[in-house]
């Protein structure tokens, strides 16, 4: 990813501003100062809805960690490291999926897999076009 971690950790740290430059992010709403609600909705016609918590958000060490609650239950994190004038970026995820209708197919669990893949293949896409619109080259 172009830019230093701090460029790179300023964009992702401000959930508010993701509706703006990734499509499947639908909608955020504050609830107070370290949680949000956010619907997504990638390649299947279907919108996910939950709450995020933050819960470690130390831009020195490029981490941010939340807690996710709603039809995707889990937490997420990201890790951004430094290499040269590059920001790699480490992604974590341990969600379920509680109240998905299709969970329970055992022939369909690849799907929410592909679903997942498919729209962070896009944020990445946007957050480079984004970090290109902000002159982060």
């Amino acid at each position: 990813m172009p830019g230093s971690v701090g460029q790179v950790y300023d964009v992702i740290a401000d959930i508010a501003g993701y509706p703006t430059w990734w499509p499947q992010v639908r909608a955020i709403a504050k609830v107070d100062d370290s949680t949000a609600r956010i619907v997504i909705r990638s390649f299947l016609p279907y919108s996910l809805e939950c709450e995020l918590e933050s819960v470690v958000q130390d831009r020195a060490a490029g981490i941010l960690e939340a807690r996710l609650r709603g039809d995707i239950d889990g937490w997420s994190r990201w890790t951004l490291t430094q290499d040269g004038d590059q920001t790699t970026m480490h992604f974590e995820q341990v969600v379920d999926t509680p109240h998905w209708p299709l969970r329970a197919a055992l022939w369909m669990r690849w799907l929410p897999e592909f679903n997942h893949d498919w729209m962070m293949k896009r944020g990445e896409i946007a957050l480079r076009r984004h970090l290109a619109e902000m002159g982060i080259n």
